[in-house]
């Protein structure tokens, strides 16, 4: 599980980096991840510093930090 978790936010990280700030839902759809593997691994990069989320109105906008 660890490994799963790690190469989503590897794949995170590369949407990320290629268009910038996405929201939850973007993000989710253009990685191809699924729940709750997807959320653990935008987690660890909130708690790593990697990213910075923003609430907007009923979802979250990701981007790099």
């Amino acid at each position: 599980m660890n490994d799963e978790i790690g190469s989503i936010a590897g794949s995170i990280w590369n949407v990320l980096h290629a268009r910038g700030e996405l929201s939850m839902t973007q993000l989710k759809k253009e990685t191809g991840a699924k729940s709750p593997a997807f959320d653990w691994a935008v987690g660890w990069l909130a708690r790593e510093g990697n990213i910075v989320l923003t609430q907007e109105k009923k979802t979250f906008r990701i981007r790099l930090k």
